[in-house]
């Protein structure tokens, strides 16, 4: 295809030529900028595993032992073969017993052995008061991606769900379930997850995260879930009843006698077998762990599964990603890279004070209170000093088999978390490991995350000009930075709690702003459907931020490019996709589209037009009064 032009799509005449010789991998749903650097780490630590395995490298620590060891389990096969389905069968025996009458009696033995409820509860930051943690309620998951593909109308849904059945009945034809049960549960799985999908938030909802800070009473859940004993449960997981309970989705409260009751019971009970017993096909032979993942594929478009060694790998790294991160972090990244790229955080925060300070529609009181924000954001670079206590606790019993040791390290792992809703919130947790391709805000302890494996080449890199590493590490850092002032971090405080610190008509604007953003991206075409703008308008209103920041920082630079910094812009974006994985991420994901964000945050940019003389009729022509300026 012809090189586009610069001036009619940026995104297109920086990475048109790589596009049309891009193979994704048959087991991956795509491939580009992330998804490269992801590759590149994952080869280099699968060396490093086989060095270790095989005895010719020392485990740089005892966790990463484990992790070692873990990873051996996971690629005999020969084992896992010959066991076959049976590990997971017997795991749900005593489970199938159960009536209606002796089901409250066990709930604290079916979270323990970690089996599907038709509720789902989690420990977090109190939004409003995040110096403590608290119990937070939703419902349970649906086995399509979102509630929207249940939708009438929706045509994918269908289909989906028939692709669901056909992985399934293979996975039960190898259970000891006569014909007529597998049939039976296959439908009473369907008709309960039908029943869940008519209850809980769509992503579009989830994407609005404050409105899932909704307090009640101990007392007002437990009568609402009845005849689910909620008291029983919670006596049973931390010997006391909360006093206050998060309702992260209010209507799944309202409307949970609907799901659950004595008539329902076998429609959840052969939900939950089925659920648990896909969930774990991962975990047993060749087959099965190959069948299992169909439904998987599917969404994403991938032809393969994943190689029995990449599997092993990434299933040891599951439960071990600190230690791993560390070691990816002090192996390949290094002080002298960590000290120069916080050097570079710093610079952008510094630009991103001066444009608080100088913005044109915020009052003096509200800017205040936003650099006070900014002065107490957190950073965290590279990897962490230190793995959490619990990798010490995290062993593998080489003598049983794959699905025992994993059921046992995530029992483990889940009663750590459950410990915590009587501890103060741990403010030194990462929330990413260092060997992870990303970046993230937690707007509940107000810090952002720069994992080493993202501090590299196209990103940033010592060999690239500073007009380079701005274009990409830059505008990222500084993206990151801007969630705190996004439509859902702009609600909490400098200490990460929901807390109105803006004027009215600061915040009146503010949303304006915010609801010309969703209709800047909203409807917009792509490949594979139309945009929602509201999904993505977070992670939009990041991306304008960081962008418009790092541009700033750019221009104070005497030998500055700003073609350089436009091109990289695109060029970290860069990515080719299966439509069925566009599809998918056009559901559920909360960021636009690759192409679009090359292509759109550019257009409100003023330098943009300078640097490459766009004018109007050019296919990156956006009119003055248009474009968007937040922060």
């Amino acid at each position: 295809m012809a090189t586009k032009r610069y001036q009619d799509d940026l995104y297109q005449a920086v990475n048109g030529e790589w596009e049309e010789t891009a193979v994704i991998p048959d087991d991956k749903p795509a491939t580009g900028g992330f998804q490269d650097l992801a590759d590149e780490v994952e080869k280099q630590l699968l060396a490093d595993f086989a060095a270790v395995a095989d005895g010719s490298k020392q485990a740089p620590s005892a966790e990463f032992g484990e992790a070692v060891k873990l990873y051996q389990l996971a690629k005999n096969f020969e084992q896992r073969n010959q066991l076959g389905i049976t590990p997971a069968i017997e795991r749900l025996t005593w489970f199938k017993t159960l009536t209606f009458d002796t089901f409250n009696a066990h709930l604290g033995d079916i979270d323990r052995d970690l089996l599907p409820l038709p509720i789902a509860i989690d420990v977090e930051p109190d939004m409003k008061d995040t110096s403590k943690n608290s119990l937070m309620l939703t419902g349970p998951s649906t086995i399509l991606p979102d509630t929207t593909y249940y939708a009438e109308g929706n045509q994918q849904g269908p289909q989906l769900i028939a692709l669901w059945r056909q992985m399934a009945e293979k996975v039960l034809a190898q259970s000891d379930l006569s014909d007529a049960e597998q049939s039976a549960y296959l439908d009473d799985t369907l008709a309960f997850d039908r029943l869940i999908a008519a209850r809980i938030k769509s992503s579009e909802e989830w994407a609005d995260y404050p409105k899932a800070y909704n307090p009640k009473s101990f007392e007002q859940v437990a009568k609402a879930l009845a005849p689910f004993d909620f008291e029983a449960y919670t006596t049973a997981l931390f010997n006391h009843n909360p006093e206050t309970i998060i309702v992260g989705d209010p209507r799944f409260l309202e409307e949970f006698s609907g799901l659950f009751n004595e008539a329902n019971f076998s429609l959840y009970q052969r939900w939950a077998y089925v659920t648990d017993l896909l969930s774990n096909t991962g975990y047993l032979s060749d087959g099965l762990r190959i069948t299992g993942g169909e439904f998987g594929r599917a969404l994403s478009g991938s032809p393969e599964a994943p190689s029995q060694i990449k599997h092993a790998y990434r299933l040891a790294n599951s439960f071990f990603s600190e230690p791993i991160g560390i070691y990816y972090g002090r192996t390949y990244f290094g002080e002298a890279a960590k000290a120069d790229v916080t050097a570079l955080v710093e610079r952008m925060i510094k630009t991103y004070q001066s444009r608080l300070q100088n913005s044109s529609w915020l009052s003096q009181s509200t800017k205040d209170q936003a650099v006070i924000k900014l002065d107490k954001m957190v950073l965290k670079m590279g990897y962490p000093d230190k793995a959490r206590e619990i990798y010490q606790q995290l062993h593998v019993d080489s003598d049983r088999d794959l699905l025992s040791n994993v059921i046992q390290l995530a029992q483990i792992r889940h009663q750590d978390h459950l410990s915590k809703l009587t501890q103060p919130v741990d403010r030194t947790t990462w929330n990413m490991p260092g060997h992870l391709v990303n970046a993230s805000y937690d707007p509940s302890r107000n810090d952002i995350t720069f994992p080493a494996a993202i501090l590299q080449a196209p990103f940033y890199s010592l060999e690239q000009s500073d007009s380079q590493n701005l274009g990409g590490i830059g505008a990222v850092i500084a993206h990151e930075i801007s969630h705190g002032f996004d439509n859902n971090g702009a609600q909490f405080d400098e200490f990460g709690n929901l807390h109105d610190w803006w004027q009215p008509e600061d915040y009146k604007q503010f949303n304006q702003l915010t609801q010309a953003m969703i209709e800047e991206f909203d409807g917009l075409e792509t490949a594979a459907g139309k945009v929602n703008g509201k999904l993505v308008v977070s992670e939009n209103i990041a991306d304008a931020g960081g962008l418009a920041a790092a541009l700033e920082t750019a221009m104070q630079e005497k030998d500055v490019d700003l073609k350089a910094f436009f091109i990289n812009w695109a060029r970290v974006w860069r990515q080719k996709a299966r439509i069925e994985y566009q599809q998918l991420l056009l559901s559920i994901d909360v960021h636009a589209p690759a192409v679009l964000r090359a292509n759109v945050q550019p257009q409100n940019l003023d330098e943009w037009y300078t640097t490459f003389d766009v004018q109007p009729g050019d296919g990156m022509y956006l009119a003055p009064e248009k474009r968007i300026h937040i922060w």
